[in-house]
């Protein structure tokens, strides 16, 4: 009973386990899943929109022009009013300041040796003004933000709070990343300005910055980060309003599920539960920046300063403010904030938002349509067979990825496609492989019954298929090869019957790697002979051209071996006796499959063309060429290297037919020896068949005495007929037909 419903049982179980995987979150999912909303990214990056934000960047040129880093507070003091003069909305410093600047006259002086000439020098520069005074005297009369980092460290003073915070909803306290400690700047730089946020970032593990947190958390207290600092200040904002589940208009059924967004000014940022925003990043754009020292000598244009948010930051290496991001494995964390503070000031400008967001119905939604989907292929496979279920299931994975990606880039939504699909396809797997071991238990039964009675072959087909036993087969266009040893009852007297099998198979063997790789199909083997075709049991478009190229390189490999047989013969002192082989291709409608006796039957071709391609291969040697082929595979190869050999009406054949030779692939046809010979030869024929007897045979005088080629045996063959033809005229209506007498 168990066995019964095995099919349904375990298709069940994996997909409750995979509802149990889903819900606990394991970082396998997490980490696909963030790879695949990288991926969207990569595909489809914020466009970049001019917005009133730039980056004022300590870069290289900066550190070059006005000395290392740390900067006197003087210089900071400096920028500061020189942005604030241009008229900059907000200066934001992406850095904190919690030691004293060590170049102030009150740290250096102690620094001096107690020597009697600096006494007055001393007494000067104890009544200079200290830098950090000057700095946050500055920032005071400016709209400055300032940074903080929250630690885990231990708490030495808490960061100044310049704005408030209004909840609405649940208490999302427990959501938002807690810390223990903070490194602060100095008390006279955050006294004056006026706003105070953390420029903490919470990279993924793999090291990746896709969000960034608007709130930390140090106690009970709440702070904001430096971007949403920015965004207060600019609008002269006093209170974050923070929207958790249980507030109006948020629907949570009742669940504490965190965060929704933040409120700051007009401003309305969609968060994750925690808080964080998810960034929609741009490629690398250089208008960003604006470097520090432009600013100094003025050469900075003012309209990239006034009305602008501008962040000071780092780009500079040796700094070492780098991070990685979907779009960048190397970015200066600086323009993080600044894309950040791009998709809030393009809200605040009426311009379409640019969050991206994941609903807090996503997980439900991704859960649901893990379940329909996975009930469904349950359902469906044992009914409809594994090709159909694999086209209803790649055809739900496709509507899930389709629809993923189009909440991606029309709504900003990130939904996952990976996992529930992920499941379904190995469902599918799962209950494929269970119907293919019953099937395959199946077959051997049937083998077990049939194999003493039947051949392996016919009994894999059997298995396969039992409605296979029976005769019959269709008519399809195919490609014919025959190939035969010249002279072989010659050839066979030198070897002894053990010897003669040896050499038999070493000339077989390749011989037939070379038409199997060509997609060919081994008929049968007729002692010395090879028959094969093309465009069947698989269909094979290019059948004819791979049957030619099959018997180009039989010719080859045929040259190899009588290489290696003439040095086997030179070094047992055997007399040597070259072989030469001829093959007959041709091209036409034939009827294949099982053909025999109700008793015993095997998978062959017949056919009128069957036949017309044997009588083919063994005109290769009453025309001196190696390959033979009828005007129908002429036709589909005619950019191959082909000579017409003559009008034949063949043995057994009441209609006559053109022949051709084929002498090399479509590279030699362009050669132009190739060219020039198949031109004089067409016009040979020309005059042959015209009965210009002198004109013909002054050319075959010429081809014999200017060239040793491989046409000599045929140009002698006719050179033999224009002779009886001189002495017996044809009538004057021939038409150039050749009877063949022999096959």
């Amino acid at each position: 009973m168990l066995r019964r419903w095995l099919h349904v049982l375990l298709p069940l179980t994996i997909l409750f386990i995979a509802l149990i995987a889903r819900l606990s979150e394991p970082t396998a999912v997490v980490n696909i899943r963030n790879l695949v909303f990288d991926s969207y990214q990569r595909l489809e990056p914020r466009p970049y929109s001019p917005v009133p934000v730039r980056i004022i960047d300590l870069d290289d040129a900066s550190l070059e022009r006005l000395g290392q880093w740390p900067w006197p507070r003087t210089i900071l003091a400096e920028l500061v009013a020189r942005l604030a003069n241009m008229g900059a909305a907000v200066i934001v410093f992406d850095m904190v300041f919690p030691e004293p600047d060590r170049t102030s006259p009150q740290n250096i002086i102690p620094l001096w040796p107690a020597d009697p000439e600096l006494e007055e020098l001393r007494s000067v520069a104890e009544s200079l003004p200290d830098h950090d005074a000057t700095f946050g005297d500055i920032v005071s009369q400016a709209r400055v933000v300032t940074g903080f980092v929250l630690t885990d460290g231990e708490l030495t003073r808490s960061p100044a709070v310049k704005g408030s915070f209004a909840i609405a909803g649940d208490n999302p306290r427990g959501f938002i990343p807690g810390f223990t400690g903070t490194v602060v700047n100095l008390p006279e730089i955050e006294a004056g300005a006026a706003g105070n946020g953390n420029f903490n970032m919470l990279p993924d593990p793999d090291g990746l910055v896709r969000r960034v947190p608007l709130l930390g958390r140090l106690g009970e207290d709440l702070h904001p980060s430096i971007s949403a600092e920015a965004i207060r200040v600019v609008q002269g904002a006093q209170t974050y309003i923070i929207r958790a589940s249980g507030a109006s208009g948020e629907e949570s059924f009742g669940q504490v599920t965190g965060i929704n967004n933040v409120r700051i000014g007009n401003v309305i940022v969609p968060t994750d539960a925690n808080g964080a925003v998810y960034l929609h990043y741009t490629e690398s754009e250089p208008s960003r920046y604006v470097p520090a020292w432009t600013v100094f000598d003025e050469s900075v244009d003012p309209n990239l300063i006034a009305g602008h948010i501008l962040i000071v930051g780092t780009s500079a290496a040796g700094l070492q403010d780098q991070r990685s991001t979907p779009l960048n494995p190397v970015i200066p964390g600086v323009e993080i904030h600044a894309q950040l503070m791009e998709m809030m000031t393009l809200e605040l400008a009426g311009a379409e938002p640019a969050y991206l967001e994941r609903p807090d119905w996503a997980n439900g939604a991704e859960i649901v349509y893990l379940i329909v989907l996975g009930l469904l292929m349950i359902l469906v496979l044992p009914r409809w067979g594994a090709m159909w279920s694999a086209v209803f299931g790649l055809s739900l994975i496709g509507v899930a990825i389709y629809g993923s990606w189009y909440a991606f880039t029309e709504l900003r939504f990130l939904l996952d496609p990976i996992f529930p699909s992920a499941v379904i396809l190995f469902i599918y797997i799962v209950e494929s492989l269970m119907s293919y071991l019953k099937t395959e238990a199946e077959k051997e039964q049937v083998r077990g019954a049939f194999q003493h009675y039947l051949s392996p072959a016919l009994v894999e087909q059997l298995a396969d298929n039992p409605d296979q036993l029976a005769l019959g087969g269709e008519t399809k266009q195919m490609t014919l090869l025959f190939s035969d040893i010249r002279g072989f009852t010659t050839i066979s007297e030198g070897f002894d019957a053990e010897g003669l099998t040896s050499f038999i198979n070493k000339f077989l063997t390749p011989m037939t790697d070379i038409i199997l790789s060509a997609k060919g199909t081994v008929d049968k083997y007729m002692g010395d002979c090879i028959m094969a075709f093309w465009n069947a049991p698989l269909d094979d478009e290019d059948h004819a051209r791979n049957a030619a190229h099959a018997a180009l390189d039989m010719m080859d490999r045929l040259a190899e071996l009588n290489a290696e047989w003439k040095a086997e013969a030179e070094a047992n002192n055997r007399k040597y006796v070259p072989i030469n082989v001829g093959v007959g291709l041709n091209t036409g409608d034939c009827c294949v499959g099982n053909m025999g006796s109700d008793q015993r039957f095997d998978y062959s071709v017949l056919g009128d063309d069957v036949n017309l391609a044997s009588r083919l291969e063994g005109q290769s040697k009453n025309y001196g060429v190696d390959i033979v082929l009828g005007e129908n595979t002429k036709n589909l190869i005619d950019d191959m290297a082909l000579i017409e050999l003559d009008l034949i009406q063949v043995k057994g054949k009441t209609e006559p037919v053109h022949i051709y030779a084929l002498m090399g692939d479509e590279e030699f046809a362009t050669q132009p020896a190739f060219k020039e010979l198949a031109q004089n030869h067409q016009q040979f024929l020309e005059d042959y068949r015209r009965q210009s007897w002198d004109t013909a045979s002054s050319y075959i005088e010429a081809y014999n005495s200017e060239t040793n080629g491989k046409l000599g045996a045929l140009y002698n063959l006719y050179e033999e007929r224009i002779k009886e033809f001189v002495a017996n005229p044809p009538s004057p209506d021939w038409d150039g037909v050749f009877v063949a007498t022999s096959k």
